[in-house]
């Protein structure tokens, strides 16, 4: 059951948009209206997207008027985010060094 929902949790972040839907939201609620805005990329996709998140209970959204405010379930996700973004940094690291090496 915890690697089936390991699984189903590392797939829903397999995806560009929804990554950076979740680095929008970080610091702050915003709606589809402001995620479209900031990702350049259609509303249909960022719904889409939204929903899948929704789904994993990843994120929840909160209605204000006409508006709905989207907001990450648990701040633990960017945990999992920044270990991500080291490993991808300390990659382009090595890569840079063997061209120096080779360089030089």
């Amino acid at each position: 059951m915890l690697q089936g929902f390991k699984a189903e949790l590392f797939k829903t972040l397999g995806h560009p948009v929804r990554i950076r839907i979740l680095e929008l939201l970080r610091d702050q609620e915003l709606t589809v209206s402001d995620l479209q805005s900031r990702l350049e990329v259609e509303m249909s996709s960022v719904s889409q997207q939204l929903a899948l998140l929704r789904a994993r209970q990843l994120v929840v959204g909160r209605k204000e008027g006409t508006s709905v405010y989207y907001s990450v379930v648990d701040p633990q996700v960017y945990e999992l985010l920044d270990v991500a973004r080291a490993m991808f940094q300390r990659h382009v690291d090595a890569l840079r060094a063997l061209a120096d090496s080779e360089e030089g």
